[in-house]
């Protein structure tokens, strides 16, 4: 026969394990769908285009840079399980026993109603009820609530949706490059286009001797220097032939010349070749004259007769 100490011991821990089990009214599990991706860095490079002709003939280029990454993509579907309960609270037994007795009685009324009707009454009514009731009378449970409910994940599922390589290219917007030229080192930066313009007629360059330059080195490098590139851009000798004479022609005081020797300053430029550098001149000087009228009207005329350039004079200027 059991000792008394044995039987004791062996209703507690029973009265244990029915609290235990009985305090949380477990719901219906929830889950959650998610797409994941996972992206892994394959390559990361910079590129740098110098454009076409691949030596330096005029002042002025445009260079596109671009950062090329390849990743390796694999796509996951993923849910998640969740199991959901009531937690216990002991003082909602205060209202649940009374309430449950009470819709455990009208649960069993309906149950008898719906036998008559023929099973007319939806199972909210009929078994509902009778479920309500049943834990509304259960000291050690709540009824349940969704309102109250909390979860635990109850695990994880994911399968594989896709898996493929994929390569971008972004302009390499407003970030620096390094353009030596000679034993002195620029720092330009590009547009939000990865667009550098260089322009040897313009700062810094403008600054610098670049008779004896043979060639323009450029140097890109990331925030991190985890990946750079390098590039030259040659410079023609014919081009540094004609950088110390268009400089004069176009930086050389304007106020004090003739309009005469403005027509040859424009003039000479267009004969070099450097026909951007002489349309950029004319509508300065164009600008200049905006308030004398008169003093406009010969410069275009002459330009027209002794250089055989025809200007449309902007809106702003008549």
């Amino acid at each position: 026969m059991f000792k008394p100490r044995s039987l004791s011991l062996a209703s507690a821990t029973l009265c244990s394990t029915l609290v235990i089990s009985g305090c949380a009214n477990h719901l219906s599990q929830r889950s959650e769908h998610e797409e994941r991706v996972e992206r892994k860095l394959l390559e990361h490079s910079l590129q740098v285009d110098v454009g076409e002709p691949a030596t330096l003939e005029l002042p002025q280029r445009r260079v596109r840079i671009h950062e090329l990454k390849t990743f390796d993509v694999t796509e996951f579907e993923v849910t998640r399980h969740y199991d959901r309960y009531t937690p216990y609270q002991p003082w909602r037994e205060i209202y649940e026993i009374p309430l449950g007795a009470v819709t455990l009685v009208a649960g069993v009324g309906a149950n008898i109603v719906n036998v008559i009707t023929f099973g007319s009454l939806p199972d909210s009514v009929t078994k509902d009820w009778i479920s309500y009731g049943v834990a509304g009378l259960n000291p050690f449970m709540n009824v349940p609530s969704h309102g109250r409910a909390q979860q635990n994940l109850a695990g994880i599922d994911e399968v594989q949706n896709d898996h493929h390589v994929e390569h971008s290219s972004l302009p390499w917007s407003e970030s620096p490059v390094e353009v030596k030229a000679g034993n002195q080192s620029h720092e330009l930066t590009t547009d939000r286009n990865g667009v550098l313009r260089i322009n040897l007629l313009d700062s810094p360059f403008a600054e610098q001797d670049l008779s004896r330059i043979t060639r323009l080195n450029l140097r890109v490098e990331d925030d991190q220097a985890t990946i750079h590139t390098t590039a030259s851009l040659p410079l023609s000798r014919s081009l540094r032939g004609k950088l110390i004479e268009a400089h004069g022609l176009i930086y050389d005081d304007l106020e004090d010349d003739e309009v005469s020797q403005w027509v040859h300053r424009v003039k000479r430029l267009s004969d070099l070749g450097l026909e951007e550098e002489a349309s950029d001149l004319e509508q300065t000087l164009i600008e200049m004259t905006r308030n004398d009228p008169q003093l406009q009207h010969e410069f275009l005329r002459s330009l027209a007769k002794d250089a055989g350039r025809l200007v449309a004079v902007p809106a702003s200027a008549e």
